[in-house]
């Protein structure tokens, strides 16, 4: 595509590029690049420091520079009335099946997902913005290989979209000859094609913030919302936005980055697996940080239970809406023994987040809607939210830093496992898939990033097996070998299991820590 004003579009034709990709379409994301690209990179430098003074031993703490906004009075502004109910949500790629699905699952909203569940292939984001304007328009339609037709039931759930986080950009759009933020890539091109819409329709654009490490991150989000709005238009506070804290640094910054996004907040949401990927990233050099088995990092574990009271006194002292992590379970149709244990263990799992406050929760797959509704509607009853229930008492910093697991160990069958999925999600990754169903659970991004992180944060401090063998670099190099033979299509050709070997040993085997998987893996992916 020739030049536009300095704006080069680089990626090849798409079905949806015409109409997704117009002058005007493409003007307004490049005017929000450029207002808000330096601010952005000055973020980014200023987590570079963070993670510098982190690995020379500084612990953080709630910032007393900004003790005024914990201690002050305030509220976000009251939510849409179609963001007053929100006791399920399902999660998901945008792809068409998969809207349609989600929106027709009996969730009270559908979290449409361009970051951790999807794979950036420009295919996929140039027709994932196509599919929700056809969802929203309620024309969306697909027929499947064996002539099943898909279609919207008259009644769907409210649609929420999650943008790519700060770190990443567009590679395919080049803004004065520099790729486009990928954060304002996604949010631009969905505003621009739906706010109206949206608006005329009773609902409005609504989104989830991934990542945030700060709350000038939050302001920098805040700011943005309110030059979209103004330059479609559009009244202020019609954008709304529910943060997911899932570092450990925004866990500390929840009163400060409800108040920098109080004009356009709706919630905080509990995004349990990267904010435990976090805690090996931000720390993992330190052996006081050490953590076990992934399966063992459980949600009632110490340091878990204050990161979700935390989140759910924040958030009712400031009448925004707090929302529960995922349930990651996939439904087996061949064996009803593993159902049986499974759904019993979602159901807990929601329990214990409806009786600790929760508003609302997250489920992977549509057979889960009926679980965690049933336990919602028992303890919310006729209430849209229980905005006035407050935790007994208010978790201090250090329990949010002291990550002991109590019986927690590394096993051989942890290692093995955290192998085995890498591998299998980074080759769908790579093939074009974000979301990944393996072992029973549905796998994306931020579980692949704890499997990796995990790897190198036990080679790193040497942990011994219960057998007694070191976890080293060759005896993950073994384990992969013996991993990947059994995996069907390892040696087929058309698949990509030796990139995923290769990206897997690049995040996981080297001396240095590698930020996200996904910056490696986007330079492999293919246009």
């Amino acid at each position: 595509m020739a030049n536009l004003d300095g704006i080069r579009v680089s990626g090849p034709p798409t079905p949806a590029t015409d109409a997704i990709l117009t002058p005007d379409a493409l003007e307004f994301v490049a005017a929000l690049h450029r207002r808000f690209n330096p601010v952005r990179e000055a973020l980014l430098a200023r987590r570079r420091e963070t993670q510098r003074r982190l690995d020379e031993g500084w612990l953080p703490d709630f910032d007393p520079e900004t003790a005024s906004v914990r201690e002050g009075s305030w509220t976000i502004a009251p939510v849409p009335a179609d963001l007053l109910d929100r006791r399920v949500e399902i999660t998901g790629p945008t792809d068409r099946k998969m809207v349609i699905n989600a929106l027709n699952s009996g969730a009270r909203m559908f979290m449409a997902d361009f970051e951790d569940a999807n794979s950036p292939t420009w295919p996929n984001m140039v027709e994932g913005q196509q599919n929700l304007i056809d969802a929203i328009e309620r024309r969306i339609t697909f027929t499947s290989p064996d002539g099943r037709l898909y279609q919207l039931n008259d009644r769907v759930a409210t649609l929420l979209v999650r943008p790519r986080g700060w770190h990443l950009v567009e590679r395919h759009l080049l803004v004065d000859g520099q790729p486009v933020s990928a954060s304002l890539f996604d949010f631009g091109l969905y505003v621009f094609h739906n706010a109206r819409r949206l608006l005329d329709k009773g609902s409005g654009p609504y989104f989830y913030l991934p990542k945030l490490e700060h709350y000038l991150e939050a302001r920098l989000w805040n700011d943005v919302f309110s030059a979209a709005e103004d330059l479609l238009g559009i009244p202020r506070g019609s954008i709304r936005a529910t943060v997911l804290i899932e570092t450990i640094l925004a866990a500390l910054q929840m009163d400060e980055i409800l108040y920098e996004l109080r004009e356009h907040a709706a919630g905080l949401n509990a995004g349990r697996w990267d904010y435990i990927f976090s805690v090996i990233k931000k720390f993992g050099t330190r052996p006081e940080f050490l953590l076990p088995d992934r399966a063992q990092v459980t949600m009632t574990v110490p340091f878990m239970r204050a990161y979700t009271t935390l989140l759910v006194e924040t958030c009712h002292r400031r009448g925004a809406h707090a929302i529960g992590g995922m349930a990651a379970f996939i439904p087996s149709r061949r064996d009803p023994a593993v159902n049986e244990r499974a759904l019993a263990a979602v159901r807990d799992d929601k329990l214990r987040e409806a009786h600790d406050g929760f508003d609302g929760t997250w489920v992977a797959h549509p057979d889960l809607v009926p679980v965690a509704t049933a336990v919602f509607d028992e303890v919310l009853g006729s209430r849209p939210n229980q905005l006035e229930k407050r935790p007994d008492r208010t978790p201090a910093a250090r329990e949010l830093l002291d990550v002991r697991v109590p019986g927690g160990q590394v096993t051989e069958a942890g290692l093995r496992n955290n192998v085995s999925v890498a591998l299998q999600y980074l080759e769908a990754w790579l093939g074009g898939q974000g979301a990944v169903g393996i072992f029973n659970l549905m796998e994306d991004a931020a579980t692949a990033e704890i499997s990796r992180s995990q790897l190198w944060q036990w080679i790193r401090h040497g942990v011994a097996l219960p057998d007694g063998r070191t976890v080293t670099r060759e005896l993950v190099r073994q384990i992969v070998d013996e991993e990947l033979a059994k995996l069907p299509g390892a040696t087929d050709p058309a698949r990509r299991f030796a990139d995923a070997r290769r990206l897997l040993e690049t995040v996981s085997l080297g001396d240095t820590f590698v930020e996200f998987l996904t910056l490696p893996a986007y330079d492999m992916l293919a246009d």
